[in-house]
């Protein structure tokens, strides 16, 4: 009896381990199925939604994408997302909360360059790589080696119009900026590459991001009679400088920042975006670029998959989110979840076609992009089109 007991017990507890394999044989199948985790911090509400939200959406799609074809060499990624609101104090918190995860393996975000800034020295410390979606110089200058940025720098946005302006030989323009560390850091670009460039900027001025009216700094710009006017900031500021210019009559030539490269300043400027010419990532003129640049093709497929998942364009914003999430996974399919290791083949980067431009990151360059990553663009009847 006891015998035949035996008999069933052993075979019970070889029918397990046919069912389920060895011990450490399930063990390494469970763990081959934990996901890498990657961090994000998006503006997905608040004044600059209209930058955050197509940061995340891009940033879940390419996860699903990634997923539904099996993941990184069988392992699901799973995005966990916060939102800051674009205010630094939550960027700061946000962070915090995903330092403190220890699957999380990068962090991706912010949308703005105050909570990017906020948040910087906290992931360098921590040794926790951070890709920014946001525009500053001053996110990645001084170089830290765990910050790198997708964004196209605001001097390089700079650089583009002052070529533009030296081409249609403007020697004088009035200048605007929202009071913001994104306006402030344009603001500091343009004052240092413009006076060497030839161009004397005759007013400056500058408004604050809750400012529901700018007549009276542009009325003090128009009385300088500059040839061309600039402003630089994200929405909705810029939408009501372009209705303030209109409607106070001056004809000057007025040129903006990459800040407004979204379809919500169409609708906000209405007829006043008229006209209006500004550097932008090349995505949302993706059909008019030539075939003979490297990035047609990558740019074609992610506008076709954008407006697909969420029937809408897509824009230079959710660009950025392209191009830090491919990053980061291709980091992870090259040398695992390890953040150093991640690092450092990020920064080692060559020839990257992505949505914002092709990158070359090195140790003194981690944002990895020169001035051809812009194109200019002018509005038409409401539609954006490439300057020739």
């Amino acid at each position: 009896m006891f015998r035949k007991r035996g008999l069933f017990m052993f075979s019970f507890i070889v029918a397990l381990f046919v069912v389920l394999g060895a011990p450490g044989s399930y063990a390494q199948k469970s763990a081959a199925k934990k996901p890498y985790v990657i961090g994000a911090i998006f503006s997905s509400t608040g004044d600059n939604a209209p930058l955050g939200v197509p940061e995340r959406n891009t940033a879940e799609m390419l996860a699903k994408q990634l997923n539904a074809k099996g993941g990184i060499n069988g392992r699901p990624v799973k995005l966990l997302a916060y939102d800051d609101a674009g205010k630094p104090e939550q960027a700061v918190q946000a962070c915090q909360d995903l330092l403190a995860n220890k699957d999380v393996v990068a962090i991706i975000g912010p949308t703005l360059t105050g909570p990017s800034l906020a948040i910087a020295s906290m992931c360098n410390s921590a040794k926790m790589p951070l890709l920014s979606c946001a525009a500053s110089i001053k996110i990645v200058q001084p170089v830290k080696p765990y910050v790198f940025k997708t964004a196209q720098s605001d001097y390089l946005a700079v650089q583009k119009l002052v070529e533009y302006i030296k081409q249609k030989k403007i020697k004088t323009v009035g200048f605007i900026n929202d009071a913001n560390a994104f306006g402030a850091s344009g603001r500091e670009e343009w004052l240092k590459m413009s006076k060497p460039a030839g161009i004397q900027t005759v007013a400056m001025e500058s408004f604050n991001s809750s400012d529901t009216d700018m007549t009276a700094q542009l009325t003090k710009i128009r009385a300088k009679k500059p040839q061309a006017v600039i402003c630089w900031g994200t929405n909705p500021g810029p939408a009501i400088v372009a209705k303030n210019i209109r409607r106070l009559g001056m004809k000057q030539l007025v040129l903006m920042s990459h800040g407004i490269s979204n379809q919500e300043f169409i609708q906000l400027a209405g007829n006043a975006a008229e006209g209006i010419i500004f550097p932008s990532g090349k995505i949302i003129v993706a059909d008019q670029i030539p075939a003979s640049d490297p990035q047609r093709k990558v740019l074609m497929a992610y506008a076709t998959q954008y407006k697909k998942a969420y029937g809408k364009p897509a824009i230079h914003f959710g660009g950025h989110a392209w191009d830090a999430f491919e990053l980061v996974v291709d980091a992870l399919r090259k040398v695992g979840p390890d953040r150093a290791k991640i690092r450092t083949n990020i920064e080692s980067r060559k020839n990257f076609i992505g949505i914002d431009g092709v990158f070359n990151f090195s140790a003194k360059d981690h944002n990895g992009l020169n001035k051809d990553a812009f194109a200019l663009i002018t509005i038409k009847n409401g539609k954006w089109m490439l300057v020739k």
